[in-house]
């Protein structure tokens, strides 16, 4: 058996690591596969010739290149359990997808474009673990027709969200209620570490496991900027602060959005 690690410089999110996964997944012969999204490095456990992994890699054209191939045991290396890593992205799914109800409903009660654009956040991490999960086990072309699909809605609901933002840009529009901004961002910004600390405790190797405590650290990030806008709001007395950070955010949508589409490829 042969182990090759390959350096990765453009592979940083979820999406990436599907879309390798799904292109890795037409050849046969590979055990297993390790990913270390941190530091842009995949590890392959194969028992095929490694010019053939490599050609797929680098039609990705994420900048794969082969550092380093040596033959290993099968002691080498371990697999872990898919039926546990199954049911905690299911948990990290669950209180993503609960949460993207949770915030554009209010984010259009509270006439917050900073809530709303949260919640499609949420729902874009949704249907990147949900696509890895409901997708395990079937064949290749559906998984890209989930893909494509998924990545479409994003693109969709975010492109009407910027046009909205622009509107209240130029409109004259109420300002949104800064309470509940707060309130559910706050809400938002526990649930999601509570899925960092589950994904931080699992120690998981593979990284689905990785790429998700990537991805949930971002949502942090942006948790905390909503809430930011939603103090500047009452600080200010302007909508101003809760639109800027609403585009900002429905940005982020659209590029995660792209790289899903990638997958469909």
């Amino acid at each position: 058996m042969q182990k090759s690690i390959y350096n990765i410089p453009e592979m940083d999110c979820p999406s990436e690591e599907n879309l390798i996964r799904m292109k890795l997944y037409e050849i046969d012969g590979i055990r297993q596969l390790e990913f270390d999204i941190e530091n842009r490095k995949l590890s392959i456990f194969h028992s095929v010739e490694n010019k053939e992994i490599t050609k797929k890699l680098e039609s990705l054209k994420l900048g794969a290149n082969l550092v380093e191939n040596r033959a290993v045991t099968d002691s080498d290396f371990q697999l872990e359990s898919t039926g546990s890593q199954s049911r905690l992205l299911w948990t990290v799914l669950i209180i993503n997808f609960s949460f993207f109800i949770i915030e554009i409903t209010t984010g259009f009660i509270s006439n917050s474009m900073g809530l709303v654009a949260d919640s499609l956040d949420m729902l874009a991490d949704a249907a990147v673990y949900g696509l890895s999960l409901w997708a395990v086990g079937t064949a290749v072309f559906r998984k890209k027709k989930v893909a494509t699909l998924s990545g479409y809605f994003q693109l969709t609901l975010a492109g009407i969200g910027l046009m909205e933002v622009i509107r209240r840009f130029i409109g004259a529009e109420e300002m949104p209620d800064f309470r509940i901004m707060i309130g559910v961002s706050v809400l938002a910004l526990i649930a999601n570490s509570v899925c960092l600390h589950l994904l931080q405790k699992s120690k998981s190797k593979e990284a689905h496991m990785k790429a998700s405590m990537i991805f949930t650290s971002n949502d942090v990030i942006i948790n905390t900027g909503v809430i930011l806008a939603g103090v500047l709001v009452l600080l200010t007395q302007s909508k101003y602060p809760d639109l800027i950070i609403g585009a900002i955010v429905f940005l982020i949508v659209i590029r995660g959005a792209f790289r899903i589409l990638k997958l469909g490829k």
